[in-house]
């Protein structure tokens, strides 16, 4: 029997529909909130997998009739999601992990449709709600209810979940999700701002030609990085807004929650209790050595030779130890010894302290034929880093479910992760779900920190040639570098550090830049970017069940110093750039005035295609600010367009200004002037002010005159009446030849 559950939580109602759809699923919810409607449903297969992990899937999906609209394209149906549904489906996956139980390992799917849209409804917040409860309302082992909450921050202060237009408005976007005593992922990013100031132009003439249009209009950029003290203010509100929700669905949902299913869960089989016991005792050496191996690599492939090596001992089939129980013993084994290490030794495998950040080395401009390029590598992690810039018409075309027109992405950072940076003889496949959020994880670090106009596109791409932890942060240092090595205007350096978490107990211990042997058998990836005076970006995954304030402060605390070690070393390669020039765009922007880009367009646009056509450029005029922009590969070229095309509006304003200072003339005036031009139809006689005025071939003579070289030549001195001005048109009757 279906029923309704209305929460009114942290500046929102939403409406929970329970068991009125998908009954068949384990858990099934729709969720509405104003006039969005999102369908969340859980279902799992009821055998468990082989393999010592929890096979958890996670699709959100938009419909294009939540939207009322048809999709685009020669397919008219969904097809691949999108970025943003892989980064959402993403966000869902990362906050509801953590809460299945140590051992579950049946197949199980969350999906989420969008069914209909609003355009001020926060789509993520909401699909993760629906999640989280329809997971909590299932027959699986679920004891906890997940809330999310989007907090802003509007002329200086914080919003709990603001409006889609609002959030337009926040200099922050920080995403959090947890329960009500706990943390579980924060994904935060900075919103830069202009500062825009319009200079009078001091000249009195309105028709002169400006100069540079920076010498017109001051533009201040703000980057609105948060310091460590914003971002935990800010959390804290999260998390009293995340707890208060949480309470409130457990209410609302607790006496609807299904009986949970009888489920077995994987537990450590006791025949193989002997078997850490015997590794510790033969083995512990070899598996020393085989962590300071993975040190230097991802790759646990001296392990599973340790793995192989026991499964030969005669022991081992006496007791019936298989390859799979041994390999999982050693490296859990190893996990334990690393965990040691670092909580009681305070000693990390590669011989660091906890505070240390592994050596960093950098070059710029390495590739002579790419615009920009750097290899940024730390320890064993290394980033080829490049950048290209483009015009406006290389932007990515993108769609929004509650937008109709489609918008333009023209800054772009990609990330890919080939199988040889981990040395894996992997097949090469197009980006996945990690590789999507690692690129736009950088993106939002890097994207406050510069401006682009709408005619420029800027397209980052990281290789990621060598991977031993923190690659996505490598790309946040090289980004940062390759941006400044293309002759970008950046506002500030990016630099980005990985940190890590170990807790046993009361014992813990906050890591900085980690590697992957730590991120793997650490209980926290928290990963922090910014520049000298703040946070851009920030990401957080905990996988031990939440994450307390103190914690948090500490690790916010630990990475700053990193960051600031890290910028340090930037700044200095920053100094060693050099251009290449030779593979760089030129780009010139100007300001004229408007009324002129008649002149520099031509009839049918025949000058302005000369102009490319000559000079080799690209062009675009701006007819609602006056700007102008003149891009080409070659700087001469380019700067000789400019010099021709400002050439011509001068000549148009020189023009406009003649007309404007010609003398006014009435009817009825009489003047004496002299014949300039003679053609078919009359004469051409030339007035006060050198304006030409009309002396049509029937004004000649009271009598026919076929011929106006009868009665006029050129040279002639006549004395002439102004029978009519029509603009700029002045036509006369001759009154007498002098």
């Amino acid at each position: 029997m279906s029923c309704t559950v209305t929460i009114n939580v942290n500046n929102k109602e939403e409406i929970y529909e329970i068991d009125k759809v998908a009954r068949q699923a384990a858990g099934a919810v729709l969720l509405r909130e104003k006039n969005a409607v999102v369908l969340a449903t859980v279902a799992r297969d009821d055998n468990m997998v082989e393999e010592d992990f929890l096979p958890l899937t996670v699709q959100y999906i938009e419909k294009s009739y939540a939207a009322a609209r048809i999709p685009g394209g020669y397919i008219k149906r969904e097809t691949k999601p999108g970025d943003f549904e892989t980064l959402t489906s993403r966000i869902i996956d990362r906050s509801l992990r953590p809460l299945f139980p140590k051992g579950y390992a049946y197949p199980t799917q969350i999906v989420v449709f969008v069914l209909s849209a609003d355009p001020e409804v926060d789509l993520q917040t909401m699909a993760l709600n629906a999640s989280s409860a329809a997971l909590y309302l299932s027959d699986l082992p679920i004891d906890k209810n997940v809330a999310a909450v989007r907090i802003g921050k509007i002329d200086g202060e914080y919003v709990v979940n603001p409006t889609k237009s609002e959030l337009a408005k926040s200099t922050l976007d920080l995403y959090v999700s947890g329960t009500k005593d706990e943390l579980l992922m924060i994904e935060m990013r900075s919103i830069a701002t202009d500062k825009v100031e319009v200079i009078p132009m001091t000249t009195p003439d309105p028709l002169m030609v400006p100069d540079l249009l920076t010498d017109d209009i001051i533009e201040e950029h703000d980057v609105n990085e948060l310091t460590n003290e914003e971002v935990l203010e800010a959390l804290s509100l999260a998390s009293d807004a995340i707890s208060k929700a949480s309470k409130d669905y457990e209410e609302g949902f607790s006496a609807l929650k299904k009986e949970p299913a009888e489920l077995e869960l994987k537990s450590a089989d006791e025949t193989y209790e002997s078997l850490p016991v015997y590794i510790d005792e033969f083995y512990k050496e070899d598996i020393y050595d085989a962590i300071n191996r993975m040190a230097k690599s991802e790759r646990a492939t001296e392990l599973n030779k340790i793995a192989k090596k026991i499964a030969e001992d005669d022991i081992a089939e006496k007791e019936g130890w298989d390859l799979d129980i041994i390999t999982k013993m050693v490296n859990l084994y190893k996990r334990n010894v690393v965990r040691e290490m670092i909580l009681n030794e305070r000693k990390r495998a590669d011989g660091r302290g906890l505070k240390d950040v592994r050596p960093i080395e950098i070059e710029t401009n390495i590739l002579p034929s790419v615009h920009s390029s750097c290899l940024f590598t730390r320890g064993q992690t290394q980033a080829l880093v490049t950048v290209t810039l483009g015009s406006g018409k290389d932007a990515q075309m993108y769609d929004l479910l509650t937008d109709k027109e489609a918008h333009y992405e023209n800054f772009m950072v990609h990330y890919n992760f080939p199988g040889f940076s981990v040395g894996e003889a992997s097949p090469l496949r197009p980006p996945g779900r990690r590789e999507l959020g690692h690129g736009n994880l950088a993106k939002r670090a890097l994207e406050p920190t510069i401006k682009l106009d709408s005619d420029q596109t800027v397209r980052i791409v990281s290789e990621i040639l060598e991977s031993n932890g923190s690659s996505s942060m490598a790309t946040v240092c090289g980004g940062s570098l390759a941006l400044k090595a293309a002759g970008i205007a950046v506002q500030k350096l990016v630099a980005g550090v990985a940190m890590g978490l170990v807790v046993e107990g009361e014992k813990y211990a906050v890591l900085t830049d980690i590697m992957g042997l730590e991120d793997h058998d650490g209980d926290m990836d928290f990963k922090v970017a910014g520049t000298r005076d703040g946070i851009t970006a920030l990401q957080m995954d905990i996988k031990l069940g939440g994450i307390d304030q103190q914690t948090l402060k500490e690790a916010l605390d630990q990475a700053s110093e990193a960051r600031l070690h890290i910028l340090e070393i930037m700044e200095k390669a920053a100094e060693d750039i050099s251009l290449n020039e030779n593979a760089l765009p030129s780009r010139t922007v100007f300001s004229l005035d408007p009324s002129t880009f008649g002149a520099i367009i031509g009839q049918a646009g025949k000058t302005i295609k000369e102009i490319i056509e000559k000079f080799e450029v690209s062009i675009d005029l701006d007819k609602e600010s006056g700007k102008v922009k003149v891009e080409g590969s070659d700087k001469v070229q380019v700067s000789a367009a400019c010099d021709y095309i400002k050439e011509l509006a001068a000549k148009k304003r020189d023009n406009r200004r003649e007309r404007r200072d010609a003398p006014k003339f009435e009817e009825g005036q009489v003047f004496d002037g002299e014949v300039k031009r003679i053609v078919d139809f009359g004469a051409f006689v030339e007035l006060p002010g050198g304006v030409d005025g009309l002396l049509h071939i029937s004004k000649l003579s009271d009598e026919r005159v076929d011929k106006v070289t009868d009665i006029l030549q050129i040279g002639d001195r006549v004395k002439v009446k102004v029978l009519s001005v029509k603009g700029h048109k002045v036509e006369l009757e001759l009154i007498e030849k002098l």
